[in-house]
C-alpha cells in the first residue's frame, strides 16, 4: 500500500497536460488548470502608504519566484504562474495598491537578485534561517518541515532519515535540506557509520528526475513540496513518501517567509502590513486552502520568528 497521505492536509487531486515551457526541467512539470488570481482582495490604505516611494511612483512589486516548485509555484494551461506563492504576490500587491510583476528567478539568485535592485521581494517557499536573516527580514507565511521521498516501493528499505548513513540523497541547490543533511551525516559519521552523499541540483525538479533515475536513493524538500511530487509524478506512481507519524508536518519543520532586504524597512513594514490585512480578513487562509496547505497556514503576521 503507499504511503503517500501521511499528513493531514487536504492534498488536491490533479489532472494534467504536457508543459509547453522553455527548458527540459519545465517541460517535465505538470500543468495544472488553476486560474490565476483566482482569490482576490482590496488595497488597505494604510499599508500602501507605507510602500518606499520609489516603487509607489514605479507602481510596480517584482516579485522573485522559483519555478516550478510543487504546488508552491507551476504553470497552468495558459502558461500562467499559480500556486501558493504567485497568488500570494498578487494579494500582496493589491493590498499595497501595486501591480504584480511575477519575475522567474533560479532559488540560489533570488537573493541577490533582491540586491541587484532587479526584484523587490522573494515567495519562493524559503526557509527562514537566522543565518539568511543577515541579508532578508522574513514575513511568515507557512510553517511545515521536510519530508523523506524514496522511489515507489522503497527498494533500498529507507524508513527514517538515519537509513540515509551510506546511502545518496539528492536536493534543490541553496536550500536548507542541504544544512539538514550535513548535520545528520555528521551523526552517521560519529556514529561509525558512512556519510550520507548529499547530491545538489539546480532545481527541485532535477533532484526528483535524479531519483527517478535511479541515480539517488532519496530526495529531501519541504513536505508541501515533496508531497504533491509524490502525488503527482506518473500519476502518484513513481515515489513514496517515508511517513512521520511523529511529525505530521514534517520533520525538523521551520517558518518559510516572504523576503525582504533587511535594509530596506520600509518595504519590510508595508509588507508586513499587507500580510497582517490579508491574514484578518480571510483572504490568506482561503488561498492556502485552495492549494491544500491550510494546516501549514500562520494565525498571525510574524516577522523574523525564527530564532535558532
Amino acid at each position: 500500500m503507499r504511503t503517500v497521505r501521511i499528513w493531514t492536509i487536504a492534498v488536491i487531486a490533479f489532472s494534467f497536460v504536457l508543459a509547453g515551457c522553455s527548458s527540459p526541467a519545465e517541460e517535465s512539470a505538470a500543468v495544472v488548470d488553476y486560474e490565476a488570481g483566482s482569490i482576490t482582495t482590496t488595497i488597505d490604505e494604510a499599508a500602501a502608504a507605507l510602500v518606499p516611494a520609489g516603487i509607489r511612483e514605479a507602481g510596480v512589486l517584482n516579485v522573485a519566484i522559483d519555478i516550478p516548485y510543487g504546488s508552491l509555484a507551476f504553470y497552468n494551461s495558459n502558461n500562467e504562474m499559480v500556486g501558493l506563492d504567485p497568488d500570494l504576490g498578487r494579494l500582496i500587491a493589491q493590498k499595497l495598491g501595486l501591480t504584480p510583476s511575477l519575475n522567474k528567478q533560479a532559488f540560489d539568485s533570488v537573493i541577490a537578485s533582491l540586491q541587484a535592485g532587479k526584484n523587490d521581494i522573494i515567495l519562493s517557499g524559503m526557509n527562514d534561517t537566522v543565518e539568511r536573516q543577515a541579508t532578508l527580514n522574513f514575513i511568515e507565511y507557512l510553517y511545515g518541515g521536510f519530508a523523506l521521498i524514496v522511489a515507489e516501493g522503497n527498494p533500498d528499505g529507507i524508513n527514517s532519515v538515519e537509513d540515509l548513513c551510506g546511502k545518496s540523497a539528492g536536493i534543490q541547490k541553496a536550500t536548507s535540506q542541504g544544512d539538514l543533511l550535513k548535520q545528520y551525516s555528521d551523526k552517521c559519521v560519529a556514529a561509525g557509520k558512512k556519510k550520507i552523499t548529499i547530491d545538489e541540483f539546480p532545481a527541485d525538479i532535477d533532484a526528483q528526475t535524479a531519483l527517478r533515475a535511479g541515480k539517488t536513493q532519496a530526495y529531501v524538500a519541504d513536505a508541501v513540496v515533496a508531497i504533491y511530487a509524490a502525488e503527482t509524478t506518473d500519476q502518484g506512481n513513481a515515489f513514496d513518501v517515508v511517513p512521520d507519524p511523529g511529525n505530521p508536518n514534517g520533520f525538523n519543520p521551520l517558518f518559510s517567509g516572504l523576503g525582504v532586504l533587511n535594509t530596506d524597512k520600509a518595504l519590510t513594514n508595508a509588507v508586513f502590513a499587507a500580510m497582517k490585512s490579508l491574514i484578518e480578513e480571510g483572504s490568506y487562509l482561503k488561498l492556502l486552502n485552495l492549494y491544500g496547505l491550510g494546516s501549514y497556514a500562520v494565525t498571525s503576521a510574524l516577522l523574523n520568528a525564527s530564532k535558532g
